[in-house]
């Protein structure tokens, strides 16, 4: 716990200098906040009341930047990123089964990380392996034809 304080804290020094940097520039909020993504992993609400005040922008201003652009996180990510495909091809051949079986074993449902900062569970509307339905991706590996049962095994690699 005192690595992830103290990497916070260097986080927040990197995020002072992107505010030196960008307070004054028209537009300058959103290289302020991706700054803000890249240092210390998300935009939550801390970050976003220290953004708000620094800048002195409404909090409001910067809670609707960050949940209008993809690219930012409310919460931090996990050390693994699992992005499970809900498109057509792989919903239609049980990507839900495999989706609610991943809920159940992490016990986070999607958009949330494990409380031992392991995992990030996402859905996905194509990850462009419809061939291979239903599939999923854990960090850059690809799960094809994936099942209910196979989540535990799959998983396990991961827990090491």
């Amino acid at each position: 716990m005192a690595n992830e304080n103290n990497a916070r804290a260097e986080g927040f020094k990197e995020l002072d200098k992107a505010i030196a940097q960008w307070k004054d520039v028209p537009g300058g909020i959103l290289p302020i906040m991706q700054a803000a993504q890249a240092t210390i992993g998300c935009v939550d609400e801390e970050v976003q009341n220290y953004i708000s005040e620094a800048v002195n922008v409404p909090v409001t201003t910067i809670y609707g930047i960050a949940t209008f652009y993809s690219l930012f996180t409310l919460e931090p990510s996990g050390k693994h990123t699992i992005n499970i495909c809900l498109g057509t091809a792989c919903y239609v051949r049980g990507a839900q089964q495999v989706l609610d079986k991943l809920e159940a074993e992490l016990g986070v449902e999607v958009g949330r990380t494990t409380a031992d900062g392991l995992f990030t569970l996402n859905a996905m509307r194509c990850i462009g392996c419809c061939g291979l339905a239903p599939a999923m991706m854990i960090d850059h590996d690809v799960y094809g034809k994936c099942t209910a049962d196979k989540i535990p095994e799959i998983l396990a690699k991961y827990r090491v």
